[in-house]
């Protein structure tokens, strides 16, 4: 049985992106994460006894593991979610940030050029390495400039944005210069079930039903484009099994938001399906982040017309189905938002007024 290897796998993409897999495809998948604050194996409940999913705790930094499971496993792709990816901890941290996604990038791409160095035939032709990244690293837009394309210029404006440009060019390098078949996808702000609770969506969930202040950055007119996280899997899907060698892809929602008015519209959804409080009356626009990138939107022209995706869920259905999901689902909320996670957002998110701060992507 054919299997694929998937860094990342515990994490908000990675684990959904695994069970879209496991119901669409045939294959097994190795599941490779270091298990930090952000990687949840709870996630992966359902699939945790089941035969095609492998779980396997490491580091991508780790090469001789990463030798001995590509060499005993034999992946036919990989699949690489595996990142620190919060912009504000890069901007407290940026080290970090640094050492997964450039060095950790560049040992995995190692590895993985001598594994298939090493394959023969119909083994190598039909290999892939497929790096997930972000529209972040495309820098900032003005209000009537167009969306991102593939040939945007690179303009990243945060640690964590520069580490993900980084891996870019290496995995392009690795591709030019050793002829490894890649592939690789910039998508929009990701939003959906099992996120943890530092980024906007499910913050702000988790506070209105807790009856705390929404806090929103600066004057809440920062734009994003929204992808509902399912869209994303099967966009990765789609890329990986058609796309072209060498190519990148632009992956996006084709849902333009202001911060505000997402905050606004989960306190609208919210007043459907558990009414109450007006939650509109807990926002509270706090101090900006600093280097708040204020607009991204991509262009997704290219996957559409070459490989015939486009997102299936609209903002509303997207959010609504988010948000039922964080109701119907408070002992994986109370489990990550306790603890440790706690003691981190008091240390990181107190404005000069001791206040926590927002977050966003």
């Amino acid at each position: 049985m054919q299997r694929v290897l998937v860094t990342g796998g515990a994490g908000f993409i990675g684990s959904n992106f695994i069970l879209h897999w496991l119901k669409r495809e045939s294959s097994s998948v190795i599941n490779f994460d270091k298990l930090t604050y952000a990687g949840n194996l709870s996630n992966l409940r359902s699939v945790m006894a089941e035969e095609r999913h492998i779980f396997i705790k490491g580091d991508i930094n780790d090469r001789e593991l990463l030798a001995k499971i590509l060499e005993s496993c034999q992946p036919c792709a990989v699949i690489h979610f595996a990142a620190e990816s919060h912009v504000d901890r890069s901007i407290h941290g940026a080290e970090e940030f640094i050492q997964t996604n450039v060095v950790g990038t560049f040992n995995l791409l190692q590895e993985v050029r001598h594994y298939w160095t090493q394959l023969e035939g119909d083994k190598k032709r039909s290999f892939r390495f497929l790096h997930v990244s972000t529209d972040e690293v495309y820098g900032s837009l003005g209000p009537e400039d167009p969306p991102f394309s593939e040939t945007t210029a690179y303009a990243p404006n945060s640690p964590y944005s520069a580490s993900k440009a980084s891996a870019d060019h290496l995995v392009r390098s690795f591709h030019h210069t050793y002829g490894i078949p890649t592939l690789t996808t910039n998508c929009s702000n990701n939003y959906g079930p099992y996120q943890f609770p530092e980024k906007l969506i499910p913050l702000i969930i988790h506070n209105a039903i807790s009856g705390l202040r929404l806090p929103v950055y600066g004057d809440g007119q920062n734009i994003r484009d929204w992808l509902y996280v399912t869209d994303h899997c099967e966009a990765i899907r789609t890329v990986l099994n058609r796309g072209s060698i060498g190519h990148t892809y632009n992956i996006g929602g084709e849902s333009e938001q202001t911060n505000l008015d997402v905050v606004k519209g989960i306190c609208s959804v919210l007043s459907c399906l558990r009414p109450g409080p007006n939650y509109e009356s807990l926002i509270e626009f706090v101090a900006d982040r600093p280097g708040h990138d204020r607009r991204y939107a991509v262009d997704i022209s290219k996957i559409h017309q070459a490989l015939r995706w486009s997102p299936c869920e609209s903002f509303l259905t997207g959010l609504r189905k988010t948000v039922r999901w964080y109701l119907d689902n408070p002992d994986w909320v109370q489990a990550v938002t306790s603890g440790a996670y706690r003691d981190w957002i008091d240390l990181n998110y107190k404005s000069e007024s001791g206040r926590a701060m927002a977050h966003g992507r």
